[in-house]
């Protein structure tokens, strides 16, 4: 799991992320159905979930804010260790407060249990530290490895769900002294992430060596053209994850009258079969292009929705479900991976935070309307809906990064940053190039290098520099760039 090249940062990153995986997947298959045990109605538990998204996504907004000014490693030090007082909370109490209050600092509810890939709101700390420490032809192999590391805590979380042990018409300390066991655990686990994050070894940035870094809050202004567009974009994945992520369990109960048990085992097995397409994700995107690839999968993931609703059975909604985890996986480390590519690197922190405000705000609504729609309008409801608002997110993603794709503002005394995103990104691989059109045109993770490289033309057809096979740009093509940049600098 652990590539050769893999640094300490890496490394430590790794384990940190196995442990709080295995918390995050307990606490998302025990969480609802434990609020349900102890008298919570859908509505009720959707309005929990909503505070979780609130206050979860003001935390990642701050944290990416903050961490790009002042380091990476306090939070992926502290936010564990706030998790892990949570899960204590939960495990000992029932006051309807605590559990509001202690669910939306430990940010439980988030995702559901299975494919992993959410570790708290520090994660826009930790992609950054992740892109800072790995060149960006092994980047997306990085972050394969990360989302590795998710599905295979995720794995050991689902399994983890048989610590429960429930019986028919408990009672709310009933309830509370069978999900005890899965809650110490979780606490523990993400305790030892935090532990685990006191090794990490952040390098100092250039600006902080200059001393000319100020301490507070940074607009990603570089950025932005990128930005917007992951706006448009989350917003409408937000709302469509909101509708069922944090209900797979509830569903699951409500549906069928599955244990926790039975669930853990379901998704234990979901995210065995999602280890692979984790490691495949590179490859996929180097066959059909980085931006083709995560509109597929989106678009498949929605779909999916559909035929996992209307099964007559358990376990045939349980298969229909390993297949749409399993796509889904290949698309988590591509769009992390793109995020940070289209970033500005002194500013990855930032936009990994900000580009996802949308979907955090939408994604609170929509979760209040599927405890509602539950309660009201039918079990299926809540997963049709989201099936059109995953596919409306597919359909945007390609007009936004492939149709119309981003320009990168220039930045000064950096000419490579000049030059729009048309020009050649560094992705997948040390031959591989991501190559986005400017002027309206493709967006192609291609395996073959430029043919104009071969010819030595000076510039991309829409202005760009031309790249070089072995990615570096060409000399003439890099004193333009200088030259745009300069001018507008003046």
């Amino acid at each position: 799991m652990v590539p050769p090249w893999a640094n300490r940062n890496l490394r430590v990153i790794l384990a940190t992320r196995t442990a709080m995986s295995v918390a995050r997947a307990i606490a998302a298959v025990v969480t609802s159905l434990y609020l349900s045990a102890i008298g919570f109605s859908a509505v009720k538990i959707g309005l929990l979930f909503v505070g979780v998204t609130i206050l979860s996504a003001t935390m990642s907004a701050l944290i990416g804010l903050l961490a790009d000014e002042w380091g990476r490693k306090p939070f992926l030090v502290a936010v564990p260790l706030i998790a892990a007082g949570a899960a204590v909370v939960y495990a000992e109490s029932r006051v309807t407060a605590l559990l509001f209050v202690a669910a939306a600092l430990g940010s439980f509810g988030r995702g559901s249990g299975a494919g992993g890939g959410n570790v708290g709101p520090y994660q826009p700390a930790e992609s950054a530290l992740v892109a800072d420490g790995v060149e960006g032809d092994r980047r997306a192999v990085a972050f394969g490895r990360l989302a590795f590391a998710s599905t295979f805590g995720a794995l050991i979380g689902g399994l983890l769900a048989e610590l429960v042990r429930t019986k028919a018409h408990m009672s709310a300390a009933e309830a509370t002294a069978a999900y005890r066991p899965a809650f110490l655990v979780a606490a523990g686990l993400a305790a030892a992430a935090g532990l685990l994050a006191l090794l990490l070894r952040e390098p100092r940035s250039t600006t902080q060596r200059n001393g000319s870094r100020e301490r507070g809050f940074r607009w990603p202004r570089r950025s932005w053209p990128a930005v917007w567009r992951f706006w448009v974009t989350n917003a409408t994945n937000g709302a469509g994850i909101g509708l069922f992520g944090p209900f797979v369990s509830y569903w699951l109960y409500r549906r069928y009258g599955a244990s926790p048990g039975t669930i853990g085992v379901l998704f234990a097995i979901v995210n065995l079969g999602s280890l692979v397409p984790t490691l495949i994700a590179a490859r996929v995107a180097r066959r059909l292009g980085t931006v083709p690839a995560i509109v597929l999968v989106r678009a498949v993931g929605g779909l999916l929705l559909v035929p996992m609703v209307l099964a007559p059975a358990f376990w045939i909604a349980g298969a229909i479900y390993l297949v749409r985890m399993m796509v889904q996986r290949i698309g988590l480390p591509l769009r992390q991976s793109f995020t940070q590519d289209m970033a500005d690197p002194e500013e990855r922190a930032s936009v990994a935070a900000i580009s996802n405000l949308p979907a955090q705000a939408t994604m609170a609504g929509s979760q209040a309307a599927a405890g509602y729609l539950f309660d009201e309008v039918s079990l299926a409801a809540p997963f049709e809906l989201a099936a059109l608002f995953q596919a409306a997110n597919a359909v945007l993603y390609w007009l936004l990064f492939s149709v119309r794709p981003p320009k990168v503002a220039a930045r000064p005394g950096a000419s490579e940053r000049s030059r729009p995103l048309s020009a050649a990104v560094p992705l997948l691989g040390d031959e591989d190039l991501l190559t986005i059109d400017g002027g309206g045109g493709k967006c192609d993770h291609r395996t073959e290098p430029d043919d104009r490289a071969h010819r030595g033309d000076a510039t991309a057809p829409d202005g760009g520099a031309a790249t070089a096979p072995d990615g570096d740009t060409d000399r003439s093509g890099r004193a333009e760039a200088d030259r745009r940049g300069e001018s507008k600098r003046h």
